[in-house]
């Protein structure tokens, strides 16, 4: 029997969080996308602490487009984690495959200068 799209995401999402941890060195950029919104969250899991936290429903994140919102988020999320101290992270796509508007997102942290 097939697998419900939710069911396969969780599978590859348990799969990678296996591997990708997030320490107060390398906290752990974790990406959620719903259908109209994106959201990342800058995670220590040792200490169960969120350093930083953007979404595309902030008012500060205004774009015309899904793709251009992911961008916008990027930006911020790199801008908020170099005020926290953090400059490396580990990129937990959280089961989305790294395409489309999760891969826009981590090229603008990028290019705003977080490592990954």
């Amino acid at each position: 029997m097939a697998l419900s799209k939710l069911e396969r995401r969780t599978r590859i999402k348990r799969r990678i969080r296996k591997i990708i941890n997030g320490t107060a060195t390398k906290p752990r950029l974790s990406v959620f996308r719903s259908n109209k919104e994106i959201y990342a969250q800058i995670i220590d899991d040792v200490n169960g602490v969120t350093l930083a936290s953007v979404s595309s429903r902030d008012k500060e994140v205004s774009a015309n487009t899904k793709a251009e919102a992911a961008a916008a988020v990027g930006k911020a999320i790199a801008e908020l984690a170099t005020k926290a101290g953090v400059e490396t992270v580990a990129f937990d796509r959280n089961g989305y495959l790294y395409h489309g508007r999760v891969k826009v997102l981590a090229d603008a942290a990028r290019e705003a200068g977080l490592k990954f």
